[in-house]
């Protein structure tokens, strides 16, 4: 499990650095934000919802039945879109109401 840091993507806002249980992540000489060892990432996926441009894709393999898709998130109000876009360029959406899912 791992995730990819778009570096030309990132604002550098260092929300993803803050939320990650591993301290894993780290802020670049540019401000902006990469990862230590991406072999040492959990998978728990907070930094992911955390940022806000995009700049961090999840990538979901064989193991997981991704095949290799990737995975990033977009908020919208309470709204949370978990967007998995396969290696065929073929994107899917889940949508979650966090408002809703915090009522279970």
């Amino acid at each position: 499990m791992s995730i990819r840091i778009d570096s030309h993507k990132c604002s550098g806002c260092g929300k993803c650095r803050e939320v990650c249980p591993g301290s894993l992540l780290r802020a670049t000489d540019s401000g902006r934000t990469d990862i230590r060892e991406p072999k040492d990432c959990w998978g728990c996926t907070s930094c992911l919802k955390e940022c806000s441009c995009n700049a961090i894709t999840y990538y979901l393999g064989a193991d997981m039945g991704g095949r290799g898709s990737l995975l990033h998130t977009r908020q919208e109000g309470n709204l949370l879109h978990w967007i998995i876009t396969e290696p065929n360029g073929r994107e899917k959406t889940i949508t979650v109401d966090k408002k809703q899912a915090n009522a279970y």
